[in-house]
């Protein structure tokens, strides 16, 4: 009998162990969620440059837009391109409006609690960007005078974080926006002496598209762009990092990049 009890004991546990790893495996349909779809929907600010912006055609173009076209092609899905408020952005994906946020999205503490993240893709800095003729040389120099910042961002975030706090106590005004080419506009306009942002698209303004902007030596943070996906999506993040990967040893990464940059500025592994 005690052999029997002892029997029936270990076939329920075996069958309660096989039907909890079922239900771990499936748990996580992301992957299969896009391809049942036959489409990933890429959620992005249009007006980033060179990330992801609409062009004079109207044409969504870009880095990260292009590559994500190469890993969609191995995935076997369709791209669809989603502009999203960027404050929102959390919420568009949280609701499936969108599936991943591909457009220059910093590595953050915060972003790493709220969603799955891949692996970071690209380094950056978060800089001070100052019209050509301004005489402000460094941070100290922003003292009393009115900081432009897009809302939600990675500059607003790095303005708010603790080790900017004398920084930002020094301003005199900080106007935010919700995108960066109207920040600019305010700077261009002198409502705004300054805007907090991104080097990568700062840089690509300056030697791209002629813009008379300087940045500042001084960062006020040293950043890392990535991919963010739903919380738990972690097959098709996995999928999206090894496609990457396969890309980046194939030449195509470095093909794009070169494109936009001049020369293969990624770290993808």
């Amino acid at each position: 009998m005690k052999k029997r009890w002892i029997s029936l004991l270990m076939m329920f546990l075996m069958i309660f162990s096989l039907t909890a790893c079922k239900k771990e495996s499936g748990a996580d349909n992301s992957l299969q969620y896009i391809k049942d779809n036959g489409k990933l929907v890429m959620g992005l600010d249009d007006t980033f440059a060179p990330m992801g912006f609409t062009d004079d055609n109207g044409d969504i173009i870009g880095f990260d837009v292009d590559l994500a076209k190469a890993v969609c092609e191995k995935l076997g899905v369709e791209l669809v391109l989603q502009p999203v408020k960027w404050e929102a952005k959390e919420q568009e994906l949280a609701t499936k409006n969108i599936d991943c946020i591909w457009n220059g999205l910093s590595l953050t503490p915060e972003r790493k609690e709220n969603m799955t993240m891949s692996k970071p893709y690209m380094t950056n800095d978060i800089s001070l960007v100052v019209k050509s003729d301004s005489t402000i040389a460094t941070m100290a120099d922003m003292a009393g005078l009115r900081l432009a910042v897009q809302g939600g961002s990675s500059a607003e975030e790095a303005l708010n974080d603790d080790t900017n706090k004398a920084f930002r106590e020094s301003l005199g005004q900080i106007n935010p926006f919700d995108k960066y080419d109207t920040a600019l506009m305010d700077m261009e306009t002198s409502n705004s002496d300054a805007v907090l942002m991104d080097t990568v698209m700062a840089n690509y303004m300056i030697n791209s598209l002629g813009k008379d902007y300087k940045v500042l030596g001084e960062s006020l943070l040293p950043d890392e762009y990535a991919i963010g996906f739903r919380k738990g999506d972690a097959a098709l993040c996995a999928a999206v990092e090894k496609a990457l990967s396969e890309l980046k040893a194939d030449g195509t990464v470095a093909e794009i990049s070169t494109k936009w940059f001049g020369t293969d500025i990624t770290t993808i592994q």
